[in-house]
């Protein structure tokens, strides 16, 4: 399935080598101010080509919105945008034609479906992450109206792990290293890998911060197993953890628990999610990513006969994807907390009357 999300949802299209890659999203009411010199922003967070601890391939990603918006409001209809591709170079990829790279997509593809596009990946590339940084977008402007935000930055890469959580600094750094102390020795990491033909992985970490009580819906539509979901829908993502995570197995109960006082929760252990449904604490969690699998060393592979070869990859790849995965996963989360709130206004009647009890609703003669 390419539809993510049940009342505030997206679905996307196109290759990565195709003539232009696209999304329709759907349950934005009507009424919402559509910035499109916002969405162009975050998607220029995304965009490749900008440094040297990114690909090469250098897309401007100029968004462009064909359906849903009228006069810069949303109308309630589905609000369709593509980006059209324009600097692809599908002739790197002709050495890999009948080849599957190892850490690829391309071995359960081709057993999939009997046929896959080998330039870039097709569909199984990142490329299509930048159609859900632009569906995030509309989701963060819905946020905006109700005082919600959502934040993320590079939290550790090749094991080089931040001390201190700094949001803005994140904005102002080419890796969105969340820790100044430490973004040289993560940027060296990312050189040197990328100098001898390698990659590296990293962890990014996303706040959601003043989201209301009640967010999710039990028992299996959670807040905390959406979230994962949406993550581990990013390319290259291996693992989440919210709140403490994996630690939380090592610690005891008295430990891991938080306790409440008047004001409320004197600690965040949980993440801000309690039995699938948010406290009102800020919404924390980590993404692991895996190194890029793209590399350029020699590497043992099969091709589609099954014959034993070995072979070198051409092409532009991230020496570590995590760096623009920060920003995939900051949209996903938005997203996720965006269909939370649109499904949690039937949670209660009076929620409803607010809405259909009020008289000056147009009604039948």
């Amino acid at each position: 399935m390419d539809r993510f999300g049940e009342i505030f949802s997206f679905t996307t299209f196109g290759e990565s080598h195709g003539t232009a890659i696209g999304c329709v999203v759907d349950g934005v009411p009507a009424g919402l101010k559509i910035d499109e010199a916002y969405i162009q922003e975050q998607l220029d967070r995304r965009r490749p080509g900008q440094n040297e601890f990114g690909t090469k391939r250098d897309e401007k990603d100029r968004v462009e919105i064909l359906s849903g918006v009228f006069e810069g409001i949303s109308t309630g209809t589905p609000i369709a945008m593509i980006i059209k591709n324009s600097d692809q170079k599908s002739r790197h990829y002709s050495n890999i034609k009948e080849i599957f790279r190892p850490g690829h997509a391309d071995f359960t593809y081709f057993h999939k479906y009997g046929i896959r596009d080998y330039r870039g990946g097709g569909r199984s590339s990142a490329r299509e992450t930048a159609m859900r940084v632009a569906a995030g977008a509309i989701a963060k402007l819905i946020l905006k109206e109700l005082g919600i935000e959502v934040k993320s930055g590079v939290v550790a890469v090749d094991g080089i792990w931040a001390e201190e959580i700094d949001f803005d600094h994140a904005k102002r750094s080419e890796i969105f290293a969340l820790d100044s102390s430490v973004e040289d020795a993560q940027k060296e990491a990312i050189l040197q890998a990328k100098k001898s033909n390698d990659s590296v992985g990293g962890v990014v970490f996303v706040r959601v911060e003043n989201p209301p009580i009640g967010l999710g819906e039990p028992v299996y539509y959670k807040l905390d197993s959406i979230l994962a979901n949406a993550m581990m829908s990013i390319n290259a993502a291996k693992a989440v953890e919210i709140g403490e995570g994996v630690r939380a197995s090592e610690l005891k109960g008295s430990q891991n628990n938080d306790p409440i006082s008047k004001e409320g929760f004197l600690s965040n252990r949980s993440g801000g999610i309690l039995g699938g449904i948010s406290n009102g604490e800020a919404i924390e969690l980590r993404v692991h990513f895996k190194p890029t699998p793209s590399i350029f060393k020699p590497q043992k592979s099969i091709d589609v006969y099954g014959e034993e070869i070995e072979y070198k990859l051409e092409g532009r790849h991230d020496p570590c994807v995590a760096i623009r995965g920060s920003v995939v996963a900051e949209a996903m989360a938005a997203i996720v907390v965006a269909d939370m709130l649109l499904l949690n206004m039937s949670a209660k009647m009076e929620y409803l009357k607010k809405v259909y009890g009020d008289s000056s609703l147009p009604t039948l003669p």
